[in-house]
């Protein structure tokens, strides 16, 4: 098999086991989970997995945590050297040494998609964080608001708001959900509820 069939054979194996729930970057969710309260410290999941908690399954390489600043700053002095290591000197990533996953820790009071200050920010884990199996994720209003914010801010995110269409369309959001939604956010919420209500394509 040549390299390409092979790299093929390989991507699709690890979607195959991210569906079934039993990919790498699921089991690194599970133990860093774990982890995080054992030690008593509020997080949220955020990115790909908590929109999966929510409806829509989209693989993905990594793990998204929400996490105050001295949350991650508890969880590096625990771990770090003990499964994880940083990814850069300094930097608020993580990788997960056991199965290859990178981490990425959102944290309280940052500003979603360009970094750049906006009305809407990383909130605090304890105030948006519900139960969804063996997780915490970050409610839907939440992460709607957050997704919003991110796609809109930042060129290069515009999965993001493609991630709300699709939230909308299978959870079949109704144009009042946008009322739980920071001001900012709203009108591209509205933009997306009214591209979500097309007709069936007929074939």
């Amino acid at each position: 098999m040549d390299n390409i069939g092979a790299g093929l054979e390989r991507a699709l194996e690890q979607v195959g086991a991210f569906f079934v729930g039993d990919s790498p970057v699921q089991k690194t969710a599970r133990e860093i989970a774990r982890r995080l309260e054992d030690e008593g410290i509020d997080y949220a999941i955020a990115g790909a997995l908590c929109l999966g908690a929510h409806g829509v399954v989209r693989a993905t390489e990594d793990v998204d945590v929400l996490i105050t600043p001295e949350g991650l700053e508890r969880f590096k002095s625990r771990w770090l050297g003990l499964g994880y290591v940083n990814l850069r000197a300094g930097g608020k990533a993580v990788r997960d040494t056991v199965h290859g996953v990178k981490v990425d820790f959102l944290l309280t009071g940052d500003f979603p998609g360009d970094g750049q200050p906006k009305p809407v920010i990383f909130p605090e884990p304890a105030s948006v964080a519900v139960v969804s199996g063996p997780f915490r994720v970050v409610n839907l209003p939440r992460f709607v608001e957050l997704k919003l914010a991110s796609g809109i801010s930042a060129a290069h995110r515009l999965q993001d708001l493609a991630d709300v269409l699709r939230l909308i369309e299978t959870r079949h959001l109704p144009i009042e959900f946008g009322d739980q939604l920071d001001p900012w956010v709203r009108t591209k919420y509205d933009e997306l509820w009214q591209s979500a209500q097309h007709p069936e394509d007929d074939y």
